[in-house]
């Protein structure tokens, strides 16, 4: 099998060629099933695309699960897998406990998310595998939202 690179599909930046790409995974703290309704589900994706979209963080896939989250993102260079994480999971809190105040009687520190977390780097070869594997974590964990 041939892989046939477009070269479109590079980024050409302040002298500089390419892209890259991140698989990421992080959870809630302790665990708790904090997305098991619909609607929180809803909330908590919409707060992280609205961090992504702030920061120039391209989601390419993502799927949100009721004690985890995981997430194909196409970042800058000069910004690292530590730093696009910051970012994701710090914005994303702030603004779910800002539409949700209720979820600080789960969490009074502010703490939504735990100190954990999972980052690979991604290319184009592995990257429909990568999509594929994030689409079908609801059938993975067998998760079905209220």
């Amino acid at each position: 099998m041939e892989i046939q690179m477009n070269v479109n599909q590079y980024k050409k930046i302040n002298h500089s060629v390419g892209v890259m790409m991140l698989h990421l995974e992080w959870c809630t703290k302790y665990r708790y099933k904090m997305f098991r309704k619909l609607k929180y589900k809803n909330l908590i994706t919409a707060c992280i695309r609205k961090s992504a979209s702030g920061n120039y963080i391209k989601i390419i896939e993502m799927n949100v699960q009721p004690d985890h989250v995981h997430c194909v993102v196409e970042v800058s260079f000069v910004m690292s897998a530590s730093k696009t994480l910051q970012i994701l999971k710090g914005g994303s809190a702030f603004l779910f406990f800002k539409f949700h105040p209720k979820a600080k009687l789960r969490y009074p520190r502010g703490h939504l998310w735990s100190r954990g977390k999972f980052a690979s780097s991604v290319g184009f070869v592995q990257l429909d595998s990568v999509k594929e594997y994030v689409r079908n974590q609801s059938v993975h964990h067998n998760t079905d939202f209220i």
